[in-house]
């Protein structure tokens, strides 16, 4: 009170309808400025600290701060001329709800349509983009069926900018926004976007190795994706075909659904890398679904009377209650 009168500026307080939030990326805080009582219109609300925990939505009356999905302190500020610049911390804590009990935490999920139809055109963007780019340009990562499905899993999460485009010298970009919920590697997981272990989420699982940045063909089939149907009609763009092919090196296979594509017309088009075979590197493929239901070896038909198709399977962090 004493640097206050001697600075002659008044005293100016935050008030917040909740400190202590779970990093969901839904929970909301309600602030207004007070002072004696009675609510100040605020000249500047800002996020002084914590700039990647969570949002902020202002306006005179009022702030919301909406947690995003990594623990931390977030500190808010209100100024005004006249007042000294006010200050209130709100604490996000780890959320353990796995509502699903498949082992993806809710945190994690993608719960807004926006977001869910964001990232299904970034990711099929993403898988199909690299079979237009030339060897050199081709992201040196992807070796197989599984790393194709890593990468553009990992990058649909990104914020999209200009030097991200860049960076993996695509040629040209969709027309959608980036998923608002979080941006990789700010996922609450950190880096590590894969489960490899079976079992429902607990909060430890985040550093003892539960979750990976790498994941087998196996894993993604098991422990991160979910059954929608042995029916292939059922996919929709971004869904998952997996295969298992008894006696091969490598059992689990799987396919990208596309629907349409960017480069080219149709409407039911596949993409998958063949992975090493025989001492060759192997090769990215894309085939419209009539083909691959012609496919020379039934095996890789993905019809319901063929064993070795599991089915089309669905991301769990788009998974819906039914």
């Amino acid at each position: 009170m004493v640097s206050a009168r001697h600075s002659g500026k008044r005293e100016l307080k935050i008030f917040a309808d909740r400190e202590v939030l779970p990093a969901n990326g839904l929970a909301e805080a309600r602030l207004k400025a007070r002072e004696n009582g009675g609510d100040v219109q605020v000249a500047n609300w800002k996020i002084e600290s914590g700039q990647t925990l969570a949002t902020l939505q202002a306006s005179p009356e009022a702030a919301v701060v909406q947690a995003r999905v990594t623990p931390g302190v977030v500190t808010v500020v209100a100024e005004n001329p006249g007042f000294r610049t006010a200050r209130i911390r709100i604490t996000l804590d780890r959320d353990s709800a796995d509502q699903f009990r498949d082992g993806t935490p809710d945190f994690i999920r993608l719960q807004d349509d926006e977001d869910r139809i964001a990232f299904r055109r970034w990711f099929t963007f993403l898988a199909e983009s690299p079979y237009f780019q030339s060897e050199l340009d081709r992201p040196t990562e992807i070796t197989d069926c599984a790393a194709l499905i890593r990468f553009a899993y990992r990058e649909a999460l990104r914020s999209h900018d200009g030097i991200w485009a860049n960076h993996w010298k695509l040629p040209t970009l969709p027309q959608a926004a980036s998923i608002q919920k979080y941006d990789y590697p700010h996922t609450g997981l950190g880096s590590s976007l894969f489960r490899i272990r079976p079992g429902s989420f607990a909060p430890q699982e985040i550093s003892d190795g539960t979750f990976a940045e790498f994941a087998d063909a196996e894993s993604l089939w098991r422990f991160n994706t979910h059954l929608i149907s042995r029916d292939f009609h059922a996919a929709r763009p971004g869904d998952l075909l997996f295969f298992r092919q008894s006696g091969h090196r490598m059992p689990f296979h799987t396919m990208i659904y596309l629907g349409t594509s960017p480069y080219t017309e149709g409407e039911d088009w596949l993409v998958y890398h063949t992975g090493p075979s025989s001492g060759q590197s192997g090769e990215l493929r894309r085939v419209t679904v009539p083909e691959l239901l012609r496919h020379p070896q039934a095996v890789w038909r993905p019809l319901q009377q063929n064993p070795a198709f599991l089915g089309v399977y669905r991301w769990n962090i788009l998974r819906e209650a039914n």
